[in-house]
């Protein structure tokens, strides 16, 4: 599994940080897109099941889920070089990945929590996105929820060199929407995610631990 190099601060996981900080008022808002504000996850794993079958590579769900926020092609070269497969060319498998998924975006809904949260900041605060997904999925994903208009900023892996959890896809929101990093408040699904806006220095929210109806 993929870790954060020592090069990248990362602070220890704290049960503070899967809650909102009482203490803390945050000057913007940085969601994460797919399993943060989109509950699209299911998706991807239907899109990746399709795909991984016609080319015959192994992908276990539980490996998936774990690599959330980590860019497809990224996926693929690992993949193929764990598995020996020289023939497979991971842009052309993250063409038919992406394909496949498109077919499902119908399907997508909200993770309502977590839209609640963007559209009662929307017009208050600067609000941005930070996604390991392609610019092209994330602004269809987030058009067809109606809410892309919210967002100053959207930071997808083709903007940024270093992949969560490096923190640079956060740090590069940041920047766009003209905050200061300690002064954002970041709202992640997955443990790579979570590790990349400790290492930004942002306030983290663990949507998996938030309160449920």
């Amino acid at each position: 599994m993929i870790t954060a190099p020592k090069c990248w601060p990362v602070r220890p996981a704290s049960p503070k940080l899967r809650r909102v900080r009482s203490d803390f008022v945050p000057h913007a808002l940085i969601f994460d897109c797919d399993g943060t504000l989109a509950d699209t996850m299911p998706i991807h794993w239907r899109a990746w099941q399709e795909v991984t079958r016609r080319h015959g590579v192994h992908f276990p769900e539980d490996r998936f889920y774990a690599l959330g926020g980590v860019p497809t092609r990224d996926i693929v070269r690992m993949l193929a070089r764990e598995q020996g497969r020289t023939d497979i060319d991971p842009l052309q498998f993250a063409r038919e990945k992406e394909e496949a998924y498109f077919k499902l975006v119908e399907h997508i809904g909200p993770v309502e929590e977590v839209v609640a949260i963007a559209r009662e900041h929307h017009g208050k605060l600067p609000m941005g996105v930070a996604s390991g997904g392609s610019k092209h999925a994330i602004t269809k994903v987030l058009t067809h929820l109606g809410i892309v208009s919210w967002f100053g900023a959207i930071v997808t892996n083709e903007d940024v060199v270093n992949q969560k959890p490096a923190p640079d896809i956060f740090l590069e929101a940041a920047r766009r929407l003209g905050v200061a990093p300690h002064l954002c408040r970041a709202f992640e699904d997955t443990a790579l995610g979570m590790q990349a806006i400790r290492a930004a220095g942002m306030d983290a929210v663990d949507i998996r631990h938030r309160p449920r109806p």
